[in-house]
């Protein structure tokens, strides 16, 4: 492995340090992965003011729950962008994202300025991964992974078979698994 800048901890490392609940290696996780993490939930909820709320309540969740963390399970750009994830659906499913999400997208100062970009080239890259599965197993994880669907309403609104959703969906989730060993 080469060496990482000073600057620039080794995700072993950063990983120490937070579970010692150093507020530096917070401010450091942040700098290395909050634009491709913002990506990701402005992608899902569509609105900057509420990607940048999101945004912040996920990264007050890393801090409080890391002790959750398993680098056995996972790397921790992964366990980082399933909470950001995770949160940014909670937030489109919310009433009050609903009763205020189509007021808030008619005003023009809300366009989404997020670009590829604005996605770290040292993270990975999961578009272009996704963008590797075969047409059927794309739309479903782009829908549930990028979109906030869930298995669900895919299956209702594609009049799709709710089997086949699940099935294309752990296939496409096997064959993303194998990529990402072999980034490792």
């Amino acid at each position: 492995m080469p060496n990482q800048p000073a600057n620039k901890p080794s995700e072993e490392e950063l990983v120490l340090r937070l579970r010692s609940r150093e507020t530096a290696a917070m401010s450091q996780l942040y700098d290395m992965y909050s634009a491709t993490l913002y990506g990701v939930i402005v992608q899902i909820v569509k609105v900057e003011g509420v990607a940048e709320d999101v945004m912040q309540e996920s990264f007050v969740k890393i801090w409080n729950s890391f002790s959750m963390y398993d680098e056995k399970k996972g790397r921790l750009f992964t366990w980082m962008i399933n909470i950001c994830r995770n949160l940014a659906i909670d937030k489109v499913r919310s009433k009050e994202y609903r009763v205020t999400g189509a007021t808030d997208t008619l005003g023009a100062s809300n366009k989404i300025s997020v670009t590829t970009e604005s996605f770290n080239s040292e993270h990975l890259d999961v578009r272009e991964m996704v963008g590797k599965l075969n047409p059927e197993q794309k739309q479903i994880i782009d829908l549930m992974y990028f979109e906030g669907y869930t298995q669900n309403q895919i299956s209702e609104t594609f009049n799709i078979p709710l089997g086949t959703v699940k099935t294309r969906a752990r296939s496409a989730v096997k064959f993303l698994a194998r990529i990402f060993k072999t980034r490792a």
